[in-house]
């Protein structure tokens, strides 16, 4: 029985996209380890880094994640010692989001994830750049 070409699973866009993002996921982890951080938790920390005292509807905006992901994310940085969660002033609802020293400390061992992943040669930086704006224009096409 022969499929139309649509239907075979090997050309599924799909699930080229998922193998590789499972992969590049996977190839993160001997980096994010000695920091004690998952690639979930890598990313709130990357949001932090780049701007503290956020809310969290912010660090959902900024990762992509959904609240019911990125709040026990939360709860394991905190249990960590890495963010503290406080209620906002100006909205005692809104919990707003700062790094602890040793969050803050992380910051620069954390800077040298990007090229050690660099040097896994897994594309060229200009396939890397290829690759990014592609990602981000199927995204902003698709996204709810």
């Amino acid at each position: 029985m022969s499929s139309a070409p649509h239907m075979l699973l090997e050309n599924q866009i799909c699930l080229s996209l998922y193998s590789a993002t499972n992969a590049l996921i996977r190839a993160y982890r001997p980096f994010l380890a000695p920091l004690g951080l998952t690639y979930p938790q890598y990313l709130v920390m990357l949001a932090l880094w780049d701007k503290e005292n956020i809310a969290v509807n912010d660090i959902c905006r900024a990762t992509r994640l959904d609240t019911g992901t990125v709040t026990p994310i939360l709860k394991r940085l905190e249990a960590k010692g890495l963010v503290y969660r406080k209620r906002s002033t100006e909205d005692e609802r809104r919990r707003v989001i700062s790094l602890s020293d040793k969050g803050e400390s992380l910051r620069s061992p954390a800077s040298k994830v990007p090229g050690q992943m660099a040097c896994l040669n897994a594309v060229s930086i200009e396939e890397a750049k290829q690759i990014k704006f592609l990602a981000e224009k199927m995204y902003q096409n698709i996204k709810p």
